[in-house]
């Protein structure tokens, strides 16, 4: 039987529910506040002194792509290639993506049977080793527009390896 007073406790109760995550968050965000609220004076954080900073950018850069593509493995590449191979196929059958053997020095949307978008022609004209790099690196930015939904591969020598692969598979 529903009368007032039970209506009266469930309304008290949300509302007291309602207060409590209130006042929980207003708690989390005095302790993990990053700045002290009264300046910078009492932010939280430490400043580490370098004594030569622009070496260490330079170190975090990494050798140049030519290097890592001469040092590449084709055998990781190829296990690396396996995030590729849901979509594209290195039999010369397209899939969801067109086929990548003989793609490296192939020209820009030339698979035999492939409906492309239009869009990687903004890359180049040739797969060269770096327009592939530059591509597979992040697809979205290479080529605004393309269809591939592909976030791309963040390490510089997971990119040279899987192009190491697609080298040895030839034309």
């Amino acid at each position: 039987m529903l009368d007032t007073m039970t209506f009266t406790k469930v309304l008290g109760g949300f509302c007291g529910a309602f207060l409590i995550f209130l006042l929980g968050k207003w708690v989390a965000e005095e302790v993990y506040a990053m700045g002290g609220g009264h300046g910078d004076e009492h932010a939280q954080g430490y400043v580490i002194e370098v004594a030569d900073a622009g070496g260490a950018a330079e170190a975090e850069e990494g050798p140049d792509f030519a290097t890592l593509l001469a040092s590449a493995d084709a055998g990781k590449g190829e296990k690396v290639f396996k995030k590729c191979a849901a979509c594209h196929k290195v039999d010369g059958s397209n899939a969801t993506g067109p086929h990548l053997d003989g793609v490296v020095n192939r020209a820009i949307d030339s698979a035999e049977g492939f409906s492309y978008s239009g869009a990687l022609l903004q890359v180049g004209d040739v797969w060269t080793p770096e327009n592939l790099n530059h591509f597979i690196e992040n697809p979205k930015a290479a080529a605004p527009g393309t269809a591939m939904g592909f976030a791309g591969l963040k390490s510089p020598e997971d990119r040279a390896n899987v192009i190491a692969y697609l080298q040895s598979l030839g034309s």
